[in-house]
């Protein structure tokens, strides 16, 4: 079974600081792969695994997806090869761009699956993977929580609020995969010193049909505003203490 997992980088949050005017400021930011995005590389080597077949990595954005630091990074996870797609104008772009980059790509590849995190640590819009199954024209499923292989198709366990649904999926498909999948593995020196040989395909936007129009208009990206805390505390649990705080919270709004 051919398995793709995707991935994206996106700037390192205990870096983030805010600027002067509440806009986020990204200078010092180190650029690392997304954190929700690990499980979908987990998947893709122990799915490659369990089948017999292969296991390699797509990921579409600026010239950080290609540092040597990140490439290794993710090499490291047990896939065997890297395609990107990279671009300095993908570094903002949106849900509908990514994934009709990343669709594109695709398009020069050999999948049966194509795993995409539950959403990127930085726009966390959860948009990528269902979008990107669309355009493929496959069965797309997202919350999924466990994939099994079985006679050449998937059976997928999909947690919802009070359910676990079980859904046999035909192939090619694209798997949203959860947070709680999988613990990722730990990269050894070896499997680092190794990622450092594997091969790298590089795509340019111009090489795909270029950047997409974007399908929303951002007006502006802001830190929350610091809240001056009440520092009421209720250490009691009755009757009169919840109408209390019931009253408190209908006075504050």
């Amino acid at each position: 079974m051919n398995v793709v997992a995707c991935y994206k980088v996106v700037p390192d949050a205990q870096d983030i600081q805010a600027a002067p005017g509440a806009a986020p400021d990204l200078s010092r930011a180190e650029r690392v792969i997304g954190e929700y995005d690990l499980m979908a590389l987990e998947e893709a080597a122990k799915l490659a695994e369990a089948t017999e077949g292969r296991a390699v990595l797509l990921s579409a954005g600026s010239s950080a997806v290609n540092d040597t630091k990140l490439v290794k990074a993710a090499l490291s996870r047990g896939a065997e090869e890297l395609f990107c797609v990279v671009d300095d104008a993908l570094e903002s772009a949106d849900a509908w761009q990514t994934a009709t980059a990343l669709a594109a790509a695709l398009g020069r590849m050999e999948y049966d699956v194509v795993l995409c995190g539950e959403g990127s640590s930085d726009q966390y819009a959860q948009q990528v993977g269902s979008l990107l199954g669309s355009m493929l024209g496959v069965p797309t499923l997202n919350g999924v929580s466990a994939v099994t292989a079985i006679d050449g198709k998937l059976r997928v366990e999909r947690t919802l609020e009070d359910v676990v649904e079980t859904v046999d999926v035909p192939l090619p498909a694209v798997l949203c995969v959860t947070s709680d999948i999988n613990l990722p593995r730990v990269p050894q020196l070896k499997d680092i010193l190794a990622a450092g040989k594997k091969p790298v395909t590089s795509w340019g936007l111009d090489e795909l049909g270029g950047l997409a129009a974007t399908a929303v208009e951002v007006e502006s990206v802001l830190a929350p505003q610091d809240a001056e805390r009440k520092h009421i505390i209720y250490d009691e649990v009755s009757d009169e203490a919840i109408a209390a705080v019931a009253s408190a919270i209908k006075a504050a709004r």
